[in-house]
């Protein structure tokens, strides 16, 4: 694996982002069992999102902006057929849930749709490890 300089190699980094992407699911989970549904909404988002930073730094991309992140994971992972294209529509689902829940007022929060996604965002997740672990 390449060297990122003297914080490790790419492994490391792919190990990180997926351990982050972890902690956000269970973040999210402990959110959720105390009814902060906005902030669980947050991190069930960050937990998707970092998981699929983790797939990018396994090809040595990175990306600043969530919306390049998310296009390019889409474009080489979903659109190729690596995973499903269920997950591009979910991906977005969660992103605009965390927007709602994070920039509009009175947002109002189903505690079904915050389960209910973070049933299907931890699955993301755990497919995604389970690539990622078969790679490095």
């Amino acid at each position: 694996m390449k060297l990122l300089d003297d914080k490790g190699d790419i492994a490391d980094l792919v190990k990180y982002r997926l351990d982050v992407a972890k902690q956000d699911l269970a973040d999210a989970r402990l959110l959720f069992e105390h009814n902060s549904l906005l902030s669980a909404n947050n991190r069930i988002y960050y937990a998707v999102f970092h998981a699929i930073n983790a797939v990018h730094a396994l090809d040595g991309n990175g990306y600043k902006r969530h919306k390049d992140a998310i296009a390019k994971f889409n474009e080489n992972y979903v659109a190729t057929g690596i995973f499903p294209r269920e997950y591009g529509r979910m991906i977005h689902r969660a992103e605009n849930l965390r927007h709602n829940s994070d920039y509009d007022d009175f947002s109002i929060v189903d505690a079904d749709i915050t389960l209910e996604l973070m049933n299907v965002v931890e699955k993301i997740v755990h497919e995604i490890e389970k690539y990622l672990l078969a790679r490095i």
